[in-house]
């Protein structure tokens, strides 16, 4: 098993892996939850997967067992910003604008964590393995990044699964029904694990 921290200027060194993860983006997302979402090629994609973001993918054999993106939240594109930010000023109809507790920051050091999967395809006793890896992948990338912290958007349970992990994960919304899936935005702080 790898984990690969992909950005535009390193697509090119991974072959496949980009369109790859893509694809597993477009079958969890898509035909696994019926999420009304951008696609193509059977590839999912939206307006934040720009030279601005980062993707994580945890792969083996060419298969993507799971996926992050990584969001400045200092990015702009157009009318758009990031995805908590641009829900919170009312700007996607499928994800709620009370998704946070407090006004979604613009900082360099803040970094949002959005698009999380794992596959279906990941076998039971494998998954905790994958989830360790992604998110020992994110927290590093993160912080390579310049991020003390990171803004994410994740499914219910995985705040749990982030504190197992030694992830300072604090809830900092409400739970909210996300296209039929129970989702929170979290605060990862990673200053805890600058030493």
């Amino acid at each position: 098993m790898q984990v690969t921290t992909l950005s535009f200027d390193n697509l090119h060194k991974h072959g496949e892996l980009f369109a790859n993860m893509l694809r597993a983006r477009h079958n969890t997302f898509i035909e696994r939850n019926n999420w009304d979402l951008p696609h193509v090629d059977g590839m999912e994609y939206d307006q934040y997967d720009t030279p601005a973001s980062r993707w994580i993918a945890v792969h083996e054999f060419g298969e993507v067992l799971a996926g992050v993106r990584l969001t400045p939240t200092t990015a702009r594109c157009g009318i758009y910003t990031y995805m908590i930010r641009d829900a919170q000023r009312g700007l996607l109809d499928s994800i709620p604008a009370n998704l946070l507790d407090h006004e979604a920051p613009v900082a360099g050091h803040v970094w949002e964590s959005s698009r999380v999967f794992v596959s279906h395809n990941v076998p039971a006793k494998q998954r905790l393995r994958v989830q360790i890896s992604l998110i020992a992948e994110m927290v590093k990338s993160a912080r390579e990044l310049g991020a003390t912290s990171v803004l994410g958007l994740i499914p219910e349970h995985s705040p749990r699964l982030a504190r197992r992990t030694g992830i300072d994960c604090q809830p900092a919304g409400p739970v909210l029904d996300i296209g039929g899936s129970r989702s929170v935005c979290v605060d990862i702080n990673l200053t805890s694990k600058l030493h």
